[in-house]
């Protein structure tokens, strides 16, 4: 069987799949065994014989499509993972096949070419000065740097190094001193507190920023968490603030909280993994407010912006403070050539990095800045009037007013009703959400991110929870 053969199996499988999800034929999810799937899969025997092409390929794929999580079904509302656009899938497919491991210019000029096309992109959304094309000129005056990244993860704690070896430029040669601390919020993603053990500042030196009861940032506070810090010793490295919160969706004050970083002379690193898409929306962007006075800022693009995972952006104002951040020795690749281009594997952890680039822009121009701004805005619009109408139910609590598309949400019940409840929904197959803890208490959770999900899917699931809430 040929390759082209193979090529329109996989396509035919994919429409027909995606068709399937969108229409809600197939369950949105459907949590087989491990070994169940071994078996169903013929895992071994197509390692054994090497046949996995034509109709056995075609066998595969059905099997495989059947046992994945539909993230085009309209009850796919759990988790903050895009529904990505057909055209970026296209994009994943080519640089698969391509394999330009681009993180040096000559191992994939136009993925690289791509990746610094769209890093100047979001440079200038941001009101950064993008880096300049004739490379020569780079560092020759101020200007915004930035590297896509394998994930928001990695992307916040290239960050923080960035922000560790700003501070201090020995460390990275000498190794961490026991005096460093991060400032942040409890309801920081966890990759924050994960990246302060990583690179050896130790999760106990991140230190909690003082919130409202919903886990906002209470710029009241600040100068106190400030002030103890200085007053043990420590050396902040950075604050970190949330562009949104993952658990209920809220946005730090960017602005106040920029202006005492300013103040207090303290890198600030704004962590915009889900919420930093407003940027393309001229209604929602407000709650960026002050972003062009952080130092730093991520986007992960595989989640508001369309992208097959993963894709995430690591923005800086100054790309100086990043130039270096991990620069290397090899001989086979660091010396005197030809450079056309720019070599991406001073601003970034991986050495050998896909082209991101690729995907996220051919997502991105597929719909274009006023299809991804309908986009964004839809989904936020959807959860508000989402909110309205289950704030309204009596046998609902709403926690938090939604400033982005998630919502928390309590049945009239106890903690483990929720947990219970969520996986009933599961198991039926009509709805996927998850859930969340905020004061202590234990809600449920959908993020509205398929374009697909309507009004309608938000009443029938608030009518199904009632449904096996009765069987309690």
């Amino acid at each position: 069987m040929s390759f082209i053969e193979d090529g329109k199996s996989v396509l035919k499988n994919l429409d027909e799949y995606y068709n399937q999800s969108i229409n809600k034929e197939k369950p949105v999810l459907r949590q087989l065994t491990i070994s169940w799937l071994h078996k169903k899969l013929d895992l071994a025997a197509h390692l054994e014989n090497g046949d996995l092409s034509g109709k056995k390929l075609d066998y595969f794929i059905k099997d495989y499509l059947d046992n994945t999580t539909r993230l085009h079904h309209p009850g796919y509302l759990a988790h903050q993972v895009g529904v990505p656009h057909p055209t970026g899938a296209l994009g994943s497919l080519i640089d698969g096949f391509t394999n330009n491991a681009m993180a040096i210019y000559e191992m994939g000029p136009a993925a690289a070419a791509i990746e610094f096309f769209m890093i100047n992109y979001l440079l200038e959304k941001i009101g950064w000065e993008p880096m300049p094309a004739q490379i020569e000129k780079r560092l020759n005056f101020q200007h915004g740097g930035g590297v896509l990244t394998h994930g928001g993860s990695l992307a916040n704690m290239t960050a923080l190094l960035t922000a560790r070896n700003h501070l201090d430029k020995t460390i990275r040669e000498k190794g961490n001193p026991s005096d460093l601390v991060i400032l942040a919020p409890e309801s920081s993603h966890y990759s924050i507190i994960k990246a302060a053990g990583i690179i050896g500042i130790g999760e106990n030196n991140v230190i909690g920023l003082e919130t409202s009861p919903n886990g906002r940032v209470m710029v009241s506070k600040l100068d106190n968490t400030f002030q103890k810090a200085i007053n043990s010793g420590k050396r902040i490295i950075a604050l970190v603030a949330n562009a949104c919160s993952t658990g209920t969706g809220l946005y730090d004050p960017i602005d106040e909280i920029a202006d005492f970083c300013h103040e207090k002379k303290i890198w600030f690193h704004v962590d915009g993994a889900h919420g930093g898409g407003v940027l393309f929306s001229g209604r929602y962007k407000t709650f960026l407010k002050g972003i062009s006075k952080a130092d730093s800022m991520i986007i992960d693009a595989h989640k508001m912006l369309r992208t097959p995972t993963v894709c995430a952006a690591l923005l800086v104002k100054d790309a100086a403070a990043s130039d270096h951040t991990f620069e290397h020795t090899a001989s086979y690749l660091f010396h005197e050539k030809k450079q056309p281009g720019f070599d991406f594997i001073e601003q970034a952890i991986e050495c050998t990095k896909a082209g991101l680039g690729l995907k996220f822009y051919m997502a991105f121009a597929s719909i274009g800045e006023k299809g991804m701004e309908a986009y964004i805005d839809n989904t936020y619009d959807l959860t508000r009037q989402a909110y309205e109408y289950i704030n309204a139910q009596p046998d609902f609590e709403v926690p938090v007013r939604p400033e982005t598309n998630i919502l928390c949400f309590r049945f009239d019940a106890g903690d483990k009703a929720q947990i219970m409840l969520r996986d009933l929904l599961i198991e039926e197959g009509s709805f996927h959400i998850s859930s969340t803890e905020l004061n202590a208490r234990r809600y449920l959770r959908i993020v509205i991110i398929n374009p697909e999900t309507k009004m309608r899917d938000i009443k029938e699931l608030v009518a199904s929870i009632r449904s096996k809430a009765k069987n309690f």
